[in-house]
């Protein structure tokens, strides 16, 4: 571990180094997830101002809305950030036009086939990462040419792996199974769990559920708070039948529980659901109705912080953690 990571601590500029963050040329092996309705640019900029990899979550955007927020991310920082973009989209084209057109460095591609657009991403001098859920897909990612993998456990928010592997298990996987450098997402939830994820063998770290409660998330207050009250057991992953969604229990989360253990059908579900349920619930903050898309570690989010508050938090514990190990006795 000696080898591939370095601590540096430089008046006040710090440095974890790995292959991520040569590949990124970013200070930090922390990447924010590209939540919808949570990853506008406010967030994106203040993660990438503070060393990490700021990323916009393209999946609640409109073409022209997802313009405005590159824009915007631009010109509030000089670093590197990355647009997450859904491969199902309907505009998915217009979106890789416009990403191409702005020379956004980084995507961050996930929920479809990498190898249909991967390459038209690398001729254009874009670093392509893929989101996977299983070993079968990392496989297929490497296949694709991508250029890193975000190997993504049952223990993470929103849309997740059918297989309900955790990222304890899925990591260990993924990392004997491919080349190129992996970063490990799912119920990361501080620095001693970014320790434990770079050895087990990842090079970075992807983060949802801390980053989507800071101040610069465009959720809604309603939510955030939510989110501090949140207990150990108060999410579970359900609509496996539709798309596998990990979220927070309230009165719409019972209902579409209750039709799936009485077995009510797709298109029964599908209507339960309806359109919208997310904005309703992360955006608009109804708590009742509205879909609370939020992962398993977000028992342990007990206030907002800014995502620079919130990194510094993650360095303090991460270093912590590094001198407990350094001075374990080992005995031969």
């Amino acid at each position: 571990m000696d080898e591939k990571l370095k601590f540096i601590k430089n008046n006040h500029c710090v440095k974890i180094q790995t292959k991520i963050t040569e590949l990124l040329n970013i200070d930090l092996p922390i990447i924010q997830a590209g939540m919808v309705w949570c990853s506008g640019w406010k967030l994106a900029s203040a993660v990438s101002n503070a060393g990490g990899l700021g990323v916009i979550g393209s999946g609640s955007m409109s073409v022209d809305i997802l313009e405005e927020h590159i824009i915007k991310c631009k010109s509030a920082t000089n670093n590197p950030f990355a647009v997450n973009l859904p491969l199902m989209y309907k505009h998915i084209n217009q979106q890789i036009d416009l990403i191409i057109k702005h020379k956004v460095p980084v995507v961050i591609t996930s929920a479809g086939n990498p190898s249909t657009y991967t390459s038209i991403f690398k001729e254009a001098g874009i670093t392509v990462i893929h989101v996977v859920s299983s070993t079968k897909f990392a496989l297929k990612a490497q296949a694709a040419s991508v250029d890193a993998i975000v190997a993504e456990g049952f223990e993470a928010g929103g849309h997740n792996g059918r297989d309900e592997t955790t990222t304890l298990c899925l990591l260990q996987e993924v990392v004997d199974a491919v080349n190129i450098p992996v970063i490990a997402a799912g119920g990361i939830g501080s620095g001693n769990a970014i320790l434990a994820a770079l050895s087990l063998g990842a090079e970075a770290v992807q983060i949802g559920t801390l980053f989507a409660s800071c101040e610069e998330s465009s959720a809604n207050e309603n939510f955030k708070q939510a989110l501090i009250q949140v207990k150990e057991g108060d999410t579970k992953l359900v609509m496996k039948q539709l798309t596998p969604v990990r979220l927070l229990k309230n009165a719409f989360f019972e209902k579409i529980d209750k039709a799936e253990s009485e077995g009510k059908t797709v298109e029964e579900l599908r209507e339960i659901l309806g359109k919208g349920r997310a904005k309703k619930g992360i955006f608009e903050g109804d708590l009742i109705d509205g879909e609370l898309e939020i992962g398993q570690i977000s028992s342990k989010i007990n206030k907002i912080l800014s995502a620079k508050e919130l990194i510094n938090q993650l360095l303090q514990e991460f270093d912590l953690s590094l001198q407990k190990i350094k001075h374990l006795p080992v005995i031969y």
